[in-house]
């Protein structure tokens, strides 16, 4: 796959540089360029950065860095499967465990949400930072709900992270899968506390806290281009046949798409 030549692959962690150490000079710089793509691609536009891990893949299957970009590569593709029997790779290579979580993500994504309950009562997880501790919890409030116990994921995501006032990294997203459980048990005003503490923390918007507290209070959002045609139909006019015509084809032409 193409790497733009701007890509060197120095920029990959030093860490991840260190492991590399082990390959040959230039098998090394081809490895490390494909992990830089897949890095910046993996969030927007995960298909693209899953074929450039399976590149890595082929060049260094035995470097632990490897195997884990390509699971995050597959988890990101949804390809739980694959991407649990990388994370176990890259554990097994690494002895770490800070890889427990999202390999307790993906038996839920495979439809174990009771195998991923028992991976967070596993003695691993006391091992784990708090931020992996917090989204081991996250992890397990969602196995409950896809469970149907609504009542015992709130209890799961009720913590001293959750009721601290100081905001981390974890905080917005910790409130917000709250207020969410909170909402689909029918405590829409404590939803709505909870959603608007999940606003104040999300620094970086890796939320629609916002948009889910504006559906709460009733906000609508009203389309400008709908608004002017209505407008427009009020004062009398009406669009042309043609005109009309038109704006069906480009509507089907991108459900199409």
């Amino acid at each position: 796959m193409p790497i733009p030549e701007e890509v060197t692959g120095d920029e990959i962690d030093k860490d991840v540089r260190q492991e590399l150490q082990s390959l040959p000079k230039t098998l090394a710089e081809d490895v490390a360029r494909n992990l830089v793509m897949v890095a910046r691609l993996l969030d927007e536009d995960p298909e693209a950065a899953y074929g450039y891990s399976r590149v890595a893949l082929r060049l260094a299957s035995r470097v632990a860095a490897v195997r884990e970009a390509a699971g995050f590569a597959a988890y990101a593709n949804q390809k739980y499967s694959e991407a649990l029997a990388e994370f176990r790779a890259a554990r097994r290579m690494t002895g770490s465990v800070e890889l427990w979580p999202v390999m307790a993500d993906c038996e839920r994504g495979l439809g174990r949400p009771e195998k991923a309950l028992d991976m967070a009562g596993a003695p691993e997880v006391h091992k784990l930072d708090k931020a992996s501790q917090v989204e081991m919890r996250l992890v397990a409030a969602g196995a409950r709900r896809d469970m149907g116990q609504l009542d015992a994921a709130i209890v799961t995501l009720q913590s001293p992270e959750l009721a601290s006032n100081s905001v981390q990294p974890w905080t917005a997203r910790l409130r917000y899968a709250y207020a969410d459980a909170l909402l689909a048990a029918g405590r829409e005003q404590e939803a709505r506390e909870w959603f608007a503490k999940a606003v104040e923390s999300d620094r970086d918007g890796s939320t629609d806290a916002s948009d889910r507290l504006a559906e709460l209070d009733g906000v609508e959002f009203v389309d400008a281009l709908d608004e002017h045609e209505h407008e427009h139909e009020e004062d009398g006019g009406s669009a042309s046949p043609t005109a009309e015509a038109g704006h069906e084809d480009e509507t089907q032409d991108g459900n199409e798409d």
